[in-house]
């Protein structure tokens, strides 16, 4: 265990990774919270739990062990950059409203992003990109998203990863994915009865999305849609509510860096998720 080192917003020392229960800003566990080891525990203990459990539990699972040791190192060896700080190194949470209109799907926290603060696309490029850019259209109360306690929060919107754990090189294996893929269901069965748009943050987030509207019974065309920058996929809840299915480019810096991805076509994505929500 590291020395522990003053949290960059309220200054209180934290070990990395960062015990659940002991403070840190928006932590959602306890030290009494129960652990997922298995894939089999995830998915005892997804099924019944209420978001607030749900949430808690996706904290501190640790069911991978690949990703849980790679979140851990990186979180005790630290970048350079960030020596100076604590690292969460524990899963990400879903974040946003309980209620959303519109639900952002991504692949997964990056090392030294999310797996760092404690919050799903915060504190790397392309967070800064997404958070200006939910500002610009409504959707973030800040244009920036700095910190777990940097006073942001989502406007109507709420984010998630199919996979909660950062992993190596940015890519989970099937077996990961799998295996955390009972916390995003269970996440969207919760929270979809209110939601009319969801964007998905390139192909991983499409396919994740798609598949998991799928398990929970609604109507997913088929063939499976092709996943694009702009694109649309309607598809039927249970009951008949329909919910549009959109697709961006991920804001990585290598979409934005090259061009392929521009603020102007982020924000029109976005801008027609809000719209959406408003219309539903």
């Amino acid at each position: 265990m590291t020395s522990d080192l003053p949290h960059p917003a309220t200054r209180q020392p934290f070990p990395s990774p960062v015990p659940p229960g002991t403070g840190w800003p928006d932590d959602p566990a306890t030290a009494a919270t129960p652990v997922a080891r298995t894939p089999d525990d995830v998915r005892r203990a997804a099924g019944p739990a209420d978001l607030a459990e749900l949430t808690a539990e996706v904290s501190v699972c640790r069911a991978c062990p690949r990703l849980v040791t790679w979140r851990e190192d990186v979180a005790r060896d630290k970048r350079a950059s960030f020596a100076g700080e604590p690292y969460w190194g524990r899963p990400i949470a879903g974040w946003g409203s309980e209620t959303p209109g519109v639900l952002i799907v991504g692949l997964a926290p990056a090392a030294n992003g999310g797996n760092r603060t404690g919050r799903i696309f915060t504190g790397d490029r392309s967070g800064d990109w997404l958070f200006a850019a939910l500002h610009r259209v409504g959707l973030a109360a800040q244009p920036t998203s700095v910190h777990a306690g940097d006073g942001q929060r989502l406007l109507g919107a709420r984010m998630v990863a199919a996979v909660r754990c950062a992993p190596p090189d940015n890519k989970p294996t099937t077996v990961e994915r799998d295996t955390c893929a009972p916390w995003l269901e269970r996440e969207v069965e919760l929270v979809g009865g209110s939601v009319r748009a969801v964007v998905c943050l390139g192909q991983y987030g499409w396919d994740a999305a798609l598949r998991t509207l799928r398990s929970l019974g609604y109507d997913v065309p088929r063939p499976k849609p092709r996943f694009g920058h702009a694109a649309e996929a309607r598809v039927t809840a249970p009951g008949g509510r329909e919910v549009t299915v959109l697709g961006s480019y991920h804001p990585s810096q290598q979409n934005t860096f090259t061009g392929r991805l521009t603020e102007p076509m982020l924000d029109a994505v976005l801008t027609r998720a809000a719209a959406l929500a408003v219309e539903g």
